[in-house]
């Protein structure tokens, strides 16, 4: 008798992400598969099957042989049997989103949110109450940086 394990949420959820990619993916080369091939697109591709090859999934004739294609390909559709067996093409890789200002505006919201208790803080501390002044003034100051770490990080990831 099979054993079940029991499936975990994680595993579920890079399940779906990874099919969702992937229907990206063939989404994306069924859209283009009638739109013929431009020599920026075939450098690529070569440049590609130049990858596979180093690092070990091509052999010396079968590149020479999957290049000779990929110079008679005419369309997109053409390039699918030159990358049977390879990692999908940069070509069709969907490109990422850049995060825009939204991570910003929450962060000035953090900000505003943080600002009442800074000023409490601040308060405290102007009366001689030192810790009530780090009670209130320390997370307001870590909640900040926090925030704006978060929102420079989306600014870097997305460039």
């Amino acid at each position: 008798m099979v054993e079940r394990r029991p499936v975990k949420p994680a595993d579920l959820m890079g399940r779906a992400a990874a099919a969702g990619q992937e229907a990206r993916v063939v989404a994306a080369r069924r859209r283009v598969a009638n739109i013929r091939l431009t020599d920026e697109e075939r450098r690529i591709c070569t440049d590609e099957l130049a990858e596979q090859f180093a690092v070990g999934r091509l052999d010396e004739a079968e590149l020479h042989l999957r290049v000779d294609r990929l110079h008679e390909a005419v369309t997109h559709a053409d390039l699918q049997p030159i990358f049977v067996g390879l990692p999908t093409p940069s070509l069709y890789r969907p490109t990422p989103r850049p995060t825009g200002r939204w991570r910003w505006a929450a962060f000035v919201g953090a900000v505003w949110l943080a600002a009442p208790f800074f000023l409490l803080g601040l308060a405290f501390l102007i009366f001689g109450r030192e810790v009530a002044a780090a009670i209130f003034g320390v997370p307001a100051l870590l909640w900040t940086a926090v925030a704006f770490r978060w929102a420079r990080r989306g600014q870097t990831s997305g460039s």
